[in-house]
């Protein structure tokens, strides 16, 4: 076999393997996404549930980076403090190194098996089937990956070039370390980075030193990614990297006495990277975590704090454009999706205020709320001027932008008039719910402000997948809200006092985050609709039954 023909089998299976990743991620998302969202936004009430969070959407999405930038949103919007943030990415780290113990002792004999079992699951309808079908093609086309991988590395594993090279870097730890790190940034990715060390033969001090340089590298993407966004979020991924960083530069010297311990393990030197990767990432969540707090301090220290804006970015509305629908629509619909950027801050900071107990955060709500009302006027008088040569397709685009805006604009007065009252009721009179009450109204407010950025994607995309998506879940909203209505009642016959004080409001929030779900999930019905996806009425269908089953007595 020639060096071309070495090289482009090694580049191929490279490609392949990082193809598989992305492949089982999407899948993951399609199948589980809101729930993995939940996981996160809901599972980190304790520091312990804020570790097995990070460690279990990471198993599910194979990616960190992944888990970092959902938790960064999260923090972001106020949902998770930074402490606990901190928490789900060592869990995170420690998922992404179970991950690729798991992949590299699997067995390439199974890979078929998996890809042919995906196959056919992502030929059946309903997202979580399609979604597993695709996480399991993913998995086999990994291992398939790493089998190709191992074979064309095998003209090369004796090569003197090759050995000198490695000699060479061994005598260079830290700049094996940097090189590491720079391939993991090129795959965005520790995991991938650390299956390709665990394909190359290498001194085994050089092998705990390129796993190194790999995890430094993993984190990097999350901060590249975040570089724009929120402070607290910046904070939480440049955290991440001030760890992992840290524990680089404590291990690094003693890479050649780690080596020789590990190598004591059942696998030895065969897997040697990935057993380095677990262990380092266990140790690491260990230690860091009796000091959590500290480190969020000092990045606080390190990145000080803005003055939030309230999301009063607008001017889209263009009169010089009103006789060409074809400019003023996408106009229109920007200043809207400003308007439903300021209704989902209005849910943040009132579920802040829920859960801290602090009504200060329910001034900005009321200021949003008269900011939307305001320009939501605007909206609906620009787009009753537009010039009257229309198409079908831009008068259709008009009725979902002013259906879109009103809605949003309803959502701005429940939360305004509906739950600030509640909030303000629940923090004077000095309410405490039950524990499980609690937890599922603060489980019911994030399940909402996923649904409402959802449907400010969709109504910029007005992708039909996701318009299914959101109506689908409509129906889990509605009924979670049942059964935890029930269980509350539940609680109240049981005699719980807490339940009994908070009776009334317990239902009232519940309902009014119920309404907000029903207006932002009308978003998807035009786009349904236009596709013949829905039925007219559900009461009229049951009519057209009764009528058959009549006139077949």
């Amino acid at each position: 076999m020639t060096s071309i023909e070495v090289a482009l089998q090694i580049a191929g299976s490279i490609a392949l393997l990082l193809f598989g990743l992305s492949l089982v991620r999407a899948g993951m998302e399609e199948a589980l996404g809101v729930r993995l969202k939940m996981m996160i936004g809901f599972g980190t009430q304790t520091k312990l549930r804020a570790l097995f969070s990070g460690l279990l959407v990471t198993l599910g999405l194979q990616s960190s980076t992944a888990t970092a930038l959902l938790t960064a949103s999260f923090v972001g919007r106020s949902l998770i403090d930074g402490r606990r943030a901190q928490i789900v990415l060592l869990g995170a780290n420690v998922g992404t190194a179970l991950t690729a113990l798991a992949v590299s002792t699997g067995s390439g004999v199974i890979a078929p098996v998996l890809v042919l079992i995906g196959y056919v699951m992502r030929r059946r309808t309903g997202n979580v089937s399609i979604g597993t079908g695709n996480a399991l093609i993913g998995i086999g086309l990994l291992l398939i990956s790493l089998t190709i991988l191992e074979s064309a590395t095998a003209p090369i594993r004796h090569s003197e070039a090759l050995a000198g090279f490695m000699a060479m870097l061994g005598g260079a730890l830290p700049v094996a370390l940097v090189l590491a790190a720079g391939l993991a940034l090129l795959c965005s990715s520790s995991l991938a980075a650390v299956l390709l060390v665990l394909s190359f033969p290498m001194p085994p001090a050089l092998t705990v030193a390129m796993v190194l340089g790999a995890n430094l590298g993993g984190a990097l993407p999350a901060v590249i990614a975040t570089a724009k966004d929120e402070v607290s979020a910046r904070r939480l991924t440049i955290g991440n990297l001030i760890v992992r960083g840290a524990g680089c530069v404590i291990a690094l010297p003693f890479v050649g006495f780690i080596a020789d311990r590990l190598s004591l393990l059942p696998f030895g030197d065969a897997l040697l990277a990935v057993e380095t990767h677990v262990i380092f990432n266990l140790v690491l969540a260990a230690l860091v975590w009796p000091f959590v707090g500290s480190v969020t301090r000092f990045v606080a220290w390190l990145i000080p704090d803005e003055e939030a804006p309230l999301l009063d970015i607008g001017g889209w509305l263009d009169d010089t454009v009103l006789d060409q629908p074809a400019l003023a629509l996408p106009g229109a619909s920007r200043e809207v999706l400003a308007i439903g950027d300021m209704a989902e801050r209005m849910l943040d900071l009132t579920r802040a205020a829920f859960a801290s107990n602090d009504t200060s955060h329910l001034a900005a709500v009321a200021e949003l709320e008269e900011r939307i009302d305001r320009r939501q006027h605007d909206v609906k008088s620009y787009l009753s001027r537009l010039g009257n040569e229309t198409t079908e397709a831009e008068r259709r685009r008009t009725i979902n932008i002013l259906d879109y805006v009103i809605n949003i604009e309803h959502i701005g007065d429940i939360i305004d008039k509906g739950l600030g009252p509640e909030v303000r009721k629940k923090v004077g009179l000095k309410l405490r719910f039950s524990d499980e009450g609690y937890n599922e109204l603060d489980r019911m407010f994030l399940m909402t402000q996923e649904n409402l950025r959802m449907a400010q994607s969709l109504f910029m995309t007005g992708d039909r997948s996701m318009a299914r998506r959101l109506v689908e879940l409509k129906v889990d909203i509605r009924s979670f809200e049942r059964q935890s209505s029930q269980r509350h009642l539940m609680r109240l016959w049981e005699g719980d006092q807490e339940s009994h004080q908070t009776s009334s409001l317990h239902l009232d929030i519940l309902r009014d985050l119920k309404r907000i779900n029903a207006h932002a999930v009308s978003v998807a019905y035009p786009i349904l609709d236009e596709q013949g996806l829905l039925f007219e009425s559900r009461l009229r269908s049951g009519q057209k039954d009764k009528k058959k089953a009549k006139g077949r007595s």
